[in-house]
């Protein structure tokens, strides 16, 4: 078990201090806090990656637009030119 880096001894020696800074009562409510701290990050990644991904769409829909036009845009040129 590897999380963030750190593995199952490691996990358990900080857990064992934070039993010992904290006490048995206090841990819990610390547990759920960080729970919710982690859950907001992680939505609010997911909420970036959405809306990086909206305008990646965009702008690709943007620039194929763009590439259908041009060409259409050059013959009428050419032939205004003759």
């Amino acid at each position: 078990m590897n999380v963030f880096g750190i593995g199952l001894p490691e996990m358990a020696l900080i857990m064992v201090v934070a039993l010992l800074i904290f006490g048995p009562k206090k841990l819990p409510e610390i547990g759920r806090s960080m729970g919710k701290a982690i859950r907001g990050f992680q939505e609010a990644s997911r909420e970036f990656q959405n809306e990086f991904q909206k305008e990646a769409v965009q702008i690709e829909e943007a620039v194929k637009t763009t590439a259908e036009l041009e060409p259409k845009q050059l013959e009428a040129t050419h032939k205004e030119e003759a």
